[in-house]
């Protein structure tokens, strides 16, 4: 059985790493490349990094963060924000990105998937999917979407764009499915409701994803406590769990956290 990742993600805005709620309520965390460093040294298996405003800003990422950021680790970086085109991709992989995620363009332009994995790897292309609760009545359901039942009530999940401030109207699940054709050859799955809340993962979402693909998933949102990343590998067959804000604001240690999903029998390197 493969091991688990323990995956930091560095959501930044102006050069600065910073963390919110449901996409809100930003505040400021500490600089990149410091916090990568410290993250790679507590024992975190691979390093995320997005630039948050770039698609909405449309600007491109800030290539010497990433420069910076690369120059010192020895673990895998993926980097995303902003990305329009092939070029873009090429760009940020020579700036010392081992992936790249995209999620903006990506639902824009489908196609990008598959001319990039063709030029670069499947391996190296992440597609990045902010994924929003909509709640339906049970009684005339859509006919369209994918609809899971939820302790909270019976639900499908929208797309968001440009770092969650646009809905798509497209089924996140069908997406994921979507991509996996398309070239993607791995899917950061982020829930908009649980983003920034420490109330564990969506795990219905998780689930359902991981159960309706074959590439790596990494879930994203919400994690609060080691219990929620634990509950997270147990109920889901997911690959990766991401966090930021524990991690960020020294909540929990990466190598404390592993020690305790091996007591759990879950495969992680230590």
């Amino acid at each position: 059985m493969l091991a688990k990742r323990i995956i930091p993600c560095l959501d930044m805005t102006n050069g600065r790493v910073v963390k919110g709620v449901r996409f809100v309520n930003i505040r400021d965390a500490g600089d990149p490349p410091e916090l990568a460093v410290l993250y790679e040294e507590q024992g975190a298996d691979e390093i995320i990094f997005l630039d948050i405003t770039a698609s909405h800003e449309k600007r491109d990422i800030l290539l010497d963060v990433v420069q910076r950021t690369s120059d010192q680790l020895f673990i895998p970086f993926t980097v995303g924000g902003g990305i329009r085109t092939v070029k873009d991709i090429q760009t940020i992989l020579k700036a010392g990105a081992d992936k790249v995620s995209i999620n903006t363009t990506a639902v824009k332009t489908p196609e990008i998937l598959t001319e990039a994995s063709r030029m670069f790897g499947s391996q190296c292309i992440v597609c990045a999917i902010d994924a929003k609760r909509v709640y339906v009545d049970e009684k005339a359901p859509p006919k369209d979407r994918i609809l899971v039942e939820t302790p909270e009530g019976l639900c499908w999940w929208d797309v968001y764009i440009y770092g969650g401030r646009k809905s798509m109207g497209i089924d996140a699940i069908q997406w994921a499915q979507k991509v996996e054709e398309l070239g993607a050859g791995e899917i950061m799955l982020t829930s908009m409701d649980y983003d920034g809340t420490k109330d564990g993962y969506d795990i219905p979402l998780t689930k359902e994803v991981v159960k309706r693909t074959n590439i790596p998933i990494i879930a994203s949102g919400g994690a609060g406590t080691i219990q929620h990343i634990k509950d997270v590998f147990i109920q889901t067959d997911c690959s990766a769990a991401l966090a930021a804000s524990i991690f960020h604001f020294r909540e929990i240690d990466i190598m404390e956290l592993k020690k305790e999903l091996q007591k759990e029998n879950i495969p992680i390197r230590l």
